[in-house]
């Protein structure tokens, strides 16, 4: 299982990573691997504001539906479109091309208060 080091992570499986655009999150190998063949990415619109907690995107798979959570307090600022037609790069790289959105976040200082590698690492065993 795949874990890199330069972003956090959520005990519901979401990654974050800070980057010069704002924060684009995505979901976990291990979240990925445990859902199946993703067929499916829900999107939200850009513009729409997100609370941490709140659903920020959906996932179709062959084995689920699942839902992806906001880390962060923030504004959309970008989707993934590829997705609309690739829903498979979720699972096939979902630390690259497989992200979901982008976020512009009211205090990048709470990125601070996510999990970091170790411990989702530990978390998920």
């Amino acid at each position: 299982m795949d874990v890199p080091e330069d972003r956090r992570y959520t005990e519901q499986h979401e990654w974050a990573l800070m980057d010069e655009a704002g924060v684009r999150l995505g979901i976990t190998d291990y979240a990925q691997e445990a859902l199946g063949e993703v067929v499916f990415v829900g999107l939200p619109q850009v513009g729409r504001r997100v609370r941490a907690g709140e659903t920020v995107a959906e996932i179709d798979s062959t084995k689920s539906v699942a839902e992806v959570y906001a880390p962060l307090d923030g504004l959309v600022a970008g989707v993934n479109a590829a997705l609309a037609d690739h829903p498979e790069l979720v699972n096939s790289d979902p630390y690259g091309e497989g992200w979901f959105v982008l976020l512009e976040v009211d205090d990048p200082g709470v990125l601070d208060s996510l999990l970091d590698a170790a411990a989702y690492r530990a978390l998920v065993g």
